[in-house]
Order: structure tokens, then C-alpha cells, then sequence
């Protein structure tokens, strides 16, 4: 057996000794020219005249570029056509690309790219959600609006009713491996482009578009990223674009990579929200109604803007049944980064404001948050009453799987909750500086992409006469192993051990048509295909050795009773002309949606999860600490243990990141100065809980996925989710007001909190 087994990553010893090989390690012919951008240094307005002539004779300067320099397509937006490689005129965001540097070395380019002198006609930039919307300044006519029921009419009626309006900041991606690319000209105008990108197909198609080919004429390859996180599926375009436009021009390979500073200045981030809700509950804490509007806003191009709008809607129910809900979504448009996808895309906001409303229900009603969430969990799937008849998400999506119940009353007890809760309240009691706060928080994350004909993937599959096999598939890896996943699944298949299988570098040429690895679709999409590929393969095989049944295993070929190793059998089969490659696709079913109507079925099925998340805070300094978290996930049947824990370790560190430490920080030009390590605080190893249990639920996907197993790259970020609510409930014990606490809960926010509850 292969899928199931604890397999390390396998990159593993490469990623440790240092051998791993990304873009920018990749040796460059002679003659590789460097690109750097001159970035406006204003946030809006209207340039009205560039000098570039100290630039053009800088050291080791070859070639500057500028909008007008550009033969064909100036665009590189994943979406509307809206977003220049340079600027044309206006400047729409501080750190905006104007023009190219093109030198002989990395360093000479940025050094040269600062000599420039742009004059403005500087206009005043809308940076906030309230700028933005007292100008009418968004990405769709009017709000987006999801309804079930009726919110109005039910809120009125309501037994108790509190609202509520909060901050969610945003959270730069922070991948070990900052952006880069590298272009190498081909015979006949062709381009070969080695990318650092979650979306090799996306690359090719701005590279064509701006070279003026067609995407025959582009080939991408893509080895390993370290690091993506959502940050590389669209915001790589501009560099491989760069690359390629120079390269054509001058006939030699080019080079571009950010450094650390360029790439937070210049690429977009997870999307800042605020959340207004109204609510209407019971007694017992059962929502009757809840009225939420979401303000996302979004930066200056529209990017992938409206799908994260969207999932944010689409997760605004979490794991709760909610009869009567109206969810209104403001996509607003400012002259700050282009924000973009990031892990989760969209769905944790809409996760954190449910969340909320829970522990502002619990507060108001004097009960254990974990008994209110029970009171609006949806029903398990086998236990869903004939009264019921169905339960449909607000945007009319039946759930029919739901095991939070399950899982929610297994970690209860595993993580010892009710005791340890017992003990926080004793605990707040007698210490007057140091308060602990403790919560247990849920998440239901839908799977599949939303725009539906992204569900699909390909793969291709080599068998040769030796036995080995050789395959590719259109996901990429970026360290979440769904490299090694995938080798599982085709030595599952063909029975062989899992060293036999070779997975090398993504490649247009060998698999076209790509979706980008994310939605945590890279195993479900590609296992699949891949999967789909070894079963023509292996039945070719079986059909040529017998008619009877044919049994591929351990290594084995058995039938009729005989016993051939598996290199044996592809060997007879080789020398009888029987092909041993085959392609392989998969097409996700089911699924259908109109984004307009907000209606439909967007998901596969959902991923489940819950986590206990225990805190203490210093209510003297707002400094504060994680002392435990417990975690039990549901991966289906997992196809590496190992592999599925290390990445819910990685998201609920990374979830928990965004919410208590990350902070960005913009000043009143627009000027992001959060830039660098030293001010934008991620998580470090000591920040890591010092109890930190993890386990996965023993259990199988219902829908018809690659051996059972469910998608865990997106699902796990959200159990940071219980590290905020923590905070707010250790926040509670310093009065009797609601804590009220923004994200992300830093230390002075949580020292400010204090001091509100304290008067």
C-alpha cells in the first residue's frame, strides 16, 4: 500500500540540505540581462513627466523601458484587463511599476531604477473602506447580495437582538522565496519561461498575449516554489511578462526576482474586511435571524477580487444552520495594492464573522460560546429530521455530509474542555494581571473552485519497458507535498513501491490547459487525473496478459496463475507493441453555480474541523501567549498522515499569524510601511503553542474522491480562528463589557481592550 502511509515530503532532504532547486537558482546562459522597476512613489495622480536619462546611462544599464516601448498586450490581470505591466499615464498605488531597467546584473538594476525623476500631478488617493465608500468606489455597480429567508421580517421578531461592526486586517503572504522569473528565448520567436507560479497556463497566456504568439509559442515550466500561499496564482504574471517582452527584444535569456522590500511594497495582499452584523437569537442562543455586511476592499485592479468576495459570502454560515440570513457584499475599489488571492481565499473572513456573532451571543447571554455554537450547528448528515426534510446553506446549497457534531463532542472531550474552562474561570479569579481565555471554534470549508470550469485537471503518465514510470500532472508544488501525494496514487495503482514513480516539473508543454494549484483542489483535480491516466495503462496491460483477472500488486503482476514482476510484464508488453502512455483527465461533477443569483451547489463537498485554542494575557502590557491548542481535522482518508498534520500545524500557525500578530500598516500617502521583517511580525517557532495536539478524524469522504481522501491545504487555516476568540474570552475577565476585539488582536489591542473593559 502506498496512499495512506506516513511518506515524507519528497523534496524532503533536498529542502534541508539546501539542494532544492528554484527559479532563481537555475544556472543562466551568458548574456542573461536583469530586470528591476522604477515604482511611483505616489499613491494616485497623473504623471506628467519622466527623466529617465540618468537611468539609461547608469552603470551597467542596456535598455529602459516604458509603456510606450511595448509592442503588443500591456496587461497582466488574471481578470479584467485592468491591470498594466506599466503604467500608462495615472498612477493608481504607491510602488506602482513605470518603467524597466534593463542591466547586466540584479544590483545595477535597482541601483540604476533609482536615479529616475517623475513628475506628478498628485491627486488625493482613497485608501480606506470609509474613503471608498463615500466615493462610490468599488468593482461592481452595487453591493453583491445573498439571501435565505427572511432577515428583515425575522430580526424584528427576534427574542434578543445585539449587532456589532469589526476590523479584519489583511496579511502579506510571506513565502520563503520571493517572486521570480526567468525568460530564454527559443528558435522561431519562441519562449521558454521558468516561473515561480501557481499557474503556469495563466503565465503562458499573458506571455503570448504580450509577445503578440500564440500560447503554442510559450512554454512554461515550474519545478517547486518555495512558497505560495495564494501570493503566486496571479501576481507572478508581471515578472514572467517582463522577462519574456525583454527577452524577444534582445534575443538573450532575462532575469527578474523581488527582493523581500519590492515584493511587499509592490504585490497584493489577503483582502482587509469589515463586518456589520445584526443578529436575532433565543434564550438558548439559537440564531432566528442574522443580517451581515461585508465591506472587502480590494486595491486598485480587480484582480481576483470578486471570487474572494464571494467565498467570504459563501462561508459566511460556517457550520451553522441559519434559516433567515441576508449577506451584503461591498467590493471596493482603492489606491493601494491590487490585493489577491491568499490560503483560504476569502472564506476565512467569512468564517471570522460568524465566529463573532457566536461569541457576542454567548457574551449577551451569559453562556459557554461552545453551547451556543451547539444550539446552530447544522444536523449530521444521517440525522437530519423528516421535519427537515433538507438543510440548505443561505445560497441554496443542500448539506448533507455535516460531522462537525461528531467532531465538535470528540475534541470536547480529548482536549479535556469542560475542565479546562473550569479551570481559565478559577484561574481569572484569583490573578488580577494575567487573565487565560479559552475557546473551541468550528469550520465547514466548501471544495471546488467557484467559477466551475476551473474543475478540471490533466495528466500524463509514462510507463517504460524497465518498469519505471514517469509522470506529470498540471498542479505544482510549492512544498505542501502534492508532489509525493500524487506518486502515491500511481504506485497504488500500478502496485509498485513509491520509488519507482518520478514526478518532474510542471510543464505546458506536457500538460496543457492548467487550473492553478489552490482551492485546495491540487490532490482531488490531479490525484484523479492522474489516477485515470495509470487505470488505461494498467488495463492495456492486464487486457494483453489475459482475459481473466489481472492483480497488480506488491510489486507484482498476478495471473492465470502465474507471477511476473511488474517490469517483467511491461516488458512482454512493450515488445508486443502495447502503448504503455497514456493521458489522464478528471472533470469534477456536480457542481454548479451562478454567482449572479447566488444560488446553486459551488462545492464538491465540505472539509470539517474544530480546534481548542487555550491563551494568556498580560492585561498590564497586552502582551500575550498561545499555551495550547488541540486540533482534529477531517481529511477523509488520508493520503499521507504525515504530510496532511504538517500542514494543518502550518495553518493554524499561519491563521493564527494573521489574526493576533501580522498587522499592515499604510500611512496617510498610501505608503505601506509594514515592508520588511523587522516591522511586519509572522509567527516564529516560539510562537507555536507549547502544547500543540493534532489529530485526524477517522473517517472517508462521502463524495466519490481519490481513495476517500479530502483536500487539507485551505480548511486548516481557520482553526487560528479559536486563538482570536480566545483572546476575546480571556479579554471578558477584565469587566463586563463585550471585549469587542479587532483583528489582528496585537498586543496594544488587546492592552486597549483591557483598558475599555476596565473603564
Amino acid at each position: 500500500m502506498s496512499v495512506g502511509k506516513n511518506t515524507a515530503h519528497d523534496a524532503g532532504p533536498l529542502h534541508v540540505t539546501g539542494a532544492a532547486r528554484y527559479t532563481d537558482d537555475i544556472p543562466t546562459p551568458r548574456g542573461t540581462l536583469y530586470l528591476a522597476s522604477g515604482l511611483s512613489s505616489i499613491a494616485k495622480g497623473a504623471i506628467t513627466a519622466v527623466n529617465l536619462d540618468a537611468v539609461r546611462v547608469a552603470d551597467g544599464v542596456v535598455d529602459v523601458l516604458v509603456a510606450g516601448d511595448l509592442l503588443h498586450d500591456n496587461d497582466v490581470s488574471p481578470s479584467n484587463h485592468d491591470e498594466p505591466l506599466l503604467a500608462t499615464g495615472d498612477v493608481h498605488y504607491l510602488g506602482q511599476p513605470i518603467f524597466l531597467v534593463v542591466a547586466t546584473s540584479h544590483l545595477a538594476a535597482r541601483k540604476a531604477a533609482r536615479l529616475a525623476k517623475v513628475a506628478y500631478n498628485e491627486q488625493t488617493p482613497i485608501l480606506t473602506i470609509d474613503e471608498a465608500m463615500a466615493a462610490n468606489s468599488r468593482f461592481e455597480d452595487g453591493p453583491r447580495i445573498y439571501t435565505k429567508g427572511d432577515a428583515e421580517a425575522q430580526l424584528g421578531k427576534a427574542t434578543n437582538r445585539v449587532q456589532g461592526s469589526f476590523e479584519i486586517g489583511g496579511q502579506e503572504h510571506f513565502y520563503l522565496e520571493g517572486h521570480a522569473a526567468l525568460a530564454v528565448p527559443q528558435e522561431g520567436s519562441d519562449m521558454v519561461v521558468h516561473a515561480s507560479s501557481q499557474h503556469p497556463t495563466e503565465i503562458q497566456h499573458k506571455v503570448a498575449e504580450a509577445l503578440g504568439r500564440p500560447m503554442n509559442a510559450v512554454r512554461v515550466e515550474v519545478r517547486r516554489m518555495g512558497g505560495g500561499f495564494g501570493g503566486k496564482e496571479s501576481q507572478g504574471n508581471a515578472l514572467c511578462v517582463a522577462c519574456a517582452v525583454v527577452a524577444q527584444k534582445h534575443h538573450v535569456p532575462v532575469k527578474m526576482r523581488y527582493d523581500r522590500d519590492d515584493d511587499m511594497i509592490v504585490t497584493g495582499k489577503r483582502h482587509e474586511f469589515r463586518i456589520d452584523y445584526d443578529v436575532g437569537f433565543d434564550a438558548r442562543g439559537r440564531i432566528q435571524a442574522v443580517d451581515f455586511v461585508h465591506y472587502a476592499r480590494c486595491g486598485w485592479a480587480q484582480d481576483l477580487s470578486l471570487p474572494v468576495a464571494d467565498r467570504a459570502m459563501l462561508h459566511a454560515d460556517n457550520a451553522y444552520n441559519l434559516d433567515h440570513a441576508r449577506i451584503t457584499s461591498h467590493r471596493l475599489k482603492t489606491n493601494t495594492q491590487s490585493n489577491t488571492a491568499f490560503r483560504g481565499f476569502g472564506g476565512p473572513q467569512g468564517v471570522v464573522g460568524i465566529e463573532r456573532v457566536m461569541d457576542h451571543i454567548a457574551h449577551h447571554l451569559g453562556l459557554d460560546a461552545l453551547q451556543v455554537r451547539r444550539e446552530n450547528f447544522y444536523a449530521s448528515g444521517g440525522n437530519i429530521s423528516a421535519k427537515m426534510k433538507s438543510q440548505t446553506t443561505p445560497y441554496g446549497m443542500e448539506v448533507t455530509d455535516s460531522i462537525v457534531r461528531e467532531m465538535v463532542d470528540a475534541l470536547e472531550v480529548s482536549s479535556d474542555y469542560q475542565a479546562r474552562r473550569r479551570s481559565v474561570s478559577e484561574w481569572n479569579d484569583k490573578n488580577p494581571v494575567l487573565k487565560r481565555g479559552i475557546s473551541l471554534t468550528p469550520v465547514k470549508f466548501g471544495i471546488s473552485f467557484t467559477l466551475t470550469h476551473l474543475n478540471q485537471a490533466g495528466a500524463l503518465v509514462h510507463v517504460y519497458q524497465d518498469g519505471s514510470i514517469h509522470l506529470n500532472h498540471g498542479g505544482t508544488e510549492m512544498g505542501q507535498g502534492l508532489f509525493t501525494k500524487v506518486a502515491q496514487v500511481a504506485a497504488q495503482c500500478f502496485g509498485v513501491p513509491l520509488d519507482v514513480v518520478k514526478i518532474t516539473a510542471t510543464d505546458t508543454g506536457k500538460v496543457p490547459n492548467t487550473s492553478a494549484t489552490a482551492a485546495s483542489s491540487g490532490s482531488d483535480l490531479n490525484g484523479m487525473a492522474v489516477l485515470n491516466a495509470c487505470e488505461k495503462i494498467k488495463a492495456r496491460v492486464a487486457k494483453f496478459l489475459s482475459n481473466s483477472e489481472v492483480v497488480f500488486e506488491g510489486g507484482l503482476v498476478r495471473f492465470d496463475k502465474q507471477e511476473l514482476s511488474f517490469a517483467e510484464a511491461v516488458s512482454k508488453a512493450y515488445q508486443n507493441r502495447i502503448s504503455l502512455s497514456a493521458t489522464g483527465f478528471y472533470a469534477t461533477p456536480d457542481v454548479q453555480w451562478d454567482r449572479i443569483k447566488g444560488h446553486g451547489r459551488p462545492f464538491f463537498y465540505f472539509a470539517y474541523g474544530a480546534a481548542v485554542t487555550e491563551v494568556v494575557i498580560d492585561t498590564l502590557t497586552g502582551e500575550n501567549r498561545i499555551l495550547r491548542a488541540d486540533i482534529l481535522h477531517d481529511c477523509g482518508r488520508s493520503l499521507n498522515p504525515a504530510l496532511d498534520i504538517g500542514q494543518i500545524e502550518g495553518g493554524y500557525v499561519q491563521g493564527a499569524g494573521w489574526l493576533t500578530t501580522e498587522e499592515l500598516i499604510w500611512d496617510a500617502r498610501g505608503n505601506l510601511k509594514t515592508h520588511a521583517p523587522s516591522t511586519y511580525k509572522i509567527p516564529a517557532t516560539s510562537d507555536r503553542p507549547e502544547v500543540f495536539n493534532v489529530a485526524l478524524w477517522d473517517g472517508e469522504n462521502r463524495a466519490e474522491t481519490v481513495f476517500k481522501s479530502k483536500a487539507v491545504g485551505e480548511p486548516p487555516l481557520m482553526h487560528g480562528i479559536s486563538a482570536w476568540s480566545a483572546l476575546s474570552n480571556a479579554i471578558a475577565a477584565c469587566g463586563d463589557a463585550y471585549p469587542d476585539l479587532d483583528a489582528p488582536a496585537t498586543a496594544e489591542r488587546v492592552l486597549m481592550a483591557c483598558q475599555r473593559l476596565r473603564g
